[in-house]
């Protein structure tokens, strides 16, 4: 066989396997998933951010998606927009990709409107993030329908209203950012009884008030932040010596309670205080304690900063503006 044959019958082989594979790829994308994402695209003003959703190419290669593998037929499963120049509402439509697990419209700054209820159609739904956007309206308490959520975060937004009690309801949720918001009214007494474990919950920069519900007592948390809010009363629940939390940050509130009585998880690292109405004095078994990071100042402590342990190599800004507090690194006691 000569040079010129081997030429040609390599080039035949070479178009056989390009037309095989793009007939192969094009079998991929699900018609009805590929619709559905013509008409996000055409409802959020044709972005140039999502260029390669082109009605005649496999949507399984598309920017911002992700298609699961045979055992779902290759179902769209995975829709993230993330800073792009992208206007418009939060398409209804998107709840019309009944294999979506996770959904991510994120620091899209021109998006706008409320969260819609076709939201609720996503029976897989585990990933919930919406943040960095223009949405307004309430957190709804819709969002309570889909049962398989795991993380939901709707921080830096506009939401107001109240925190809908019905988010207990979510058996495996395990992560909850609300921060940077507009919401008003009392932390729900339902959120200390979850199905599951909420390790985190995040509700910062927002104008909550009241007390915090002694029902979060009940529960183990990898992180606590209420700062920023208009919280009063006793939150020393939120503490104790058989938790596992990392994290709490209670800053900027109107809390009262007695420090002297509050025993710290051994696992935390991270404890603000700052800026509240606390009282009584620093226990002695703080020295015991790894804390990484320490603020308590702005409150109503007394007596002497105890010695030992990582309470004297912090500043002295971090234990400012308290009623009677002294020792090292602060002045030395009378």
């Amino acid at each position: 066989m000569d040079h010129k044959t081997n030429t040609t019958l390599l080039f035949s082989l070479l178009f056989f396997i390009t037309h095989l594979s793009n007939a192969l790829s094009k079998d991929l994308c699900n018609e009805n998933d590929k619709n559905t994402l013509l008409k996000i695209k055409k409802s959020l003003n044709n972005p140039y951010h999502l260029a390669s959703w082109h009605p005649e190419t496999d949507c399984c290669s598309w920017y911002c998606l992700e298609c699961g593998d045979a055992t779902v037929n290759h179902r769209v499963i995975s829709l993230t927009l993330f800073a792009g120049q992208i206007s418009g509402q939060l398409p209804p439509a998107g709840g019309d990709l009944p294999y979506l697990q996770k959904l991510v419209f994120r620091k899209l700054t021109n998006l706008t409107g409320q969260i819609p209820h076709s939201i609720t159609k996503l029976k897989y739904l585990t990933f919930l993030w919406l943040s960095w956007t223009n949405l307004t309206g309430p957190v709804p308490d819709f969002l309570s329908q889909l049962v398989n959520l795991d993380y939901l975060n709707l921080s830096f937004n506009e939401l107001s209203g109240s925190v809908p009690s019905s988010l207990s309801l979510l058996p495996k949720l395990t992560y909850i950012d609300l921060s940077r918001n507009k919401l008003t009214g009392t932390m729900p007494e339902s959120f200390g009884s979850f199905p599951g474990e909420v390790p985190y919950l995040i509700l910062s920069h927002n104008q909550l008030s009241g007390s915090t519900p002694k029902s979060l007592g009940n529960l183990d948390f990898n992180r606590i932040d209420f700062s920023r809010n208009k919280l009063t009363g006793d939150a020393s629940m939120l503490f104790g010596a058989n938790k596992t939390t990392f994290s709490i940050d209670l800053s900027r509130n109107m809390f009262q309670f007695d420090l002297s009585r509050v025993v710290l998880p051994e696992s935390l690292g991270v404890l603000d205080l700052n800026h509240n109405g606390i009282t009584g004095s620093i226990p002695v078994q703080w020295t015991e304690y790894s804390l990484q990071i320490l603020n308590v100042s702005y409150n109503r402590l007394c007596g002497p900063i105890p010695t030992g342990g990582s309470l004297q190599r912090f500043d002295s800004y971090i234990y400012f503006h308290n009623k009677c507090l002294c020792g090292a690194p602060l002045d030395s006691c009378k």
